[in-house]
């Protein structure tokens, strides 16, 4: 069933900004496709990165209220970002500059079938020393809305922020999104997993892709773990499908919207994209068809560039993108 569920359950942008907590990283990539980082090779970069910084990126471009709470090292790499951030219009008050770690680093190598190999470091980087200061205070308390990523609870001092985050944020009529994205070489512990619980329970709007569906919700089939996720609470569930689209499900039915078709260079930032695009659309009062357009244009124009924040898009571009870009 097609339905329009609009207006949605998420708090309008008039509440305040959308704040995300968690690393911010450069990203170094590998040009050659292979296993790991065994060998020496040529690498590109660095790239601004990390999930919670693309995704606040991708807020601000489209002119949402936006900010982030993290930590960087008093080099270039956290220069780089810092700078990338404030240029697109995010609100970066709460990034604090570490004198003693450096700011966190992935390298990323592809594979011959399209999968990545990550090296990472975020615990004993500067990412790892986010803290609950009074810039982060003041960030959260006038905030409207708070994204999280999955990958971000792999860092133990950003589950205090997130906690606190999420009480004053719904105790002023705020809402809750999550992402659930996990990098099995983040993988998550027995705490961590408690935390999730936490999250799942209180999200207004969750943005799981593939398998992470069933980590949200263990089930038989992907048509029960959605039913029961409905019925415990969230608003929204959106799927997100890559080349085979997008779906949202709610309580009033199901809206879908085809994927399109676009040559594929890096995906890295493409599923940041397009939640930070969803929910930014749904906030502003776009239609459910509406947003899933624009988020499926968001992550798609992302792929076409190299490096995960390269391709994040304002209204016009994706407008433009949407005009001419072919669908599946």
């Amino acid at each position: 069933m097609t339905v329009d569920v609009t207006p949605s359950s998420l708090a309008p942008e008039s509440l305040g900004p959308t704040i995300t907590v968690g690393e911010i990283l450069v990203e170094i990539m590998a040009t050659t496709i292979g296993k790991g980082f065994l060998d020496a090779q040529p690498l590109v970069g660095p790239f601004p990165s990390g999930a919670p910084a693309i995704f606040i990126d991708q807020v601000a471009k489209l002119g949402g209220q936006a900010g982030i709470i993290a930590a960087v090292g008093n080099d270039d790499f956290g220069r780089l970002n810092v700078e990338r951030l404030r240029r697109d219009g995010a609100d970066v008050s709460a990034i604090a500059v570490s004198s003693d770690y450096p700011t966190g680093s992935a390298f990323v190598r592809y594979a011959d079938d399209g999968t990545r190999d990550f090296v990472y470091n975020i615990a004993r980087s500067a990412a790892g020393e986010i803290d609950l200061n009074d810039s982060a205070r003041a960030l959260i308390a006038r905030a409207g809305h708070l994204h999280v990523m999955g990958s971000a609870l792999s860092i133990p001092a950003v589950w205090p922020i997130i906690d606190y985050a999420l009480g004053e944020i719904k105790k002023r009529g705020g809402t809750l999104s999550l992402d659930p994205n996990m990098r099995k070489e983040l993988a998550a512990g027995e705490e961590t997993g408690r935390q999730f619980k936490a999250l799942v329970a209180a999200s207004d709007l969750l943005l799981p892709s593939g398998d992470e569906l069933f980590v949200a919700c263990p089930a038989a089939s992907a048509d029960e773990a959605i039913n029961t996720l409905l019925a415990s609470g969230i608003a929204e569930i959106v799927v997100k499908r890559g080349q085979h689209g997008s779906a949202l499900h709610t309580n009033a039915g199901r809206v879908s919207r085809p994927a399109f078709l676009v040559e594929e260079i890096d995906p890295t930032g493409a599923g940041d994209c397009f939640g930070a695009t969803y929910l930014t659309c749904r906030r502003l009062g776009h239609s459910a068809e509406q947003s899933l357009d624009y988020a499926n244009a968001a992550g798609a124009r992302n792929v076409t560039r190299r490096g995960p924040m390269e391709g994040t898009s304002t209204f016009p571009e994706l407008d433009q993108f949407i005009a001419a870009t072919p669908r599946k």
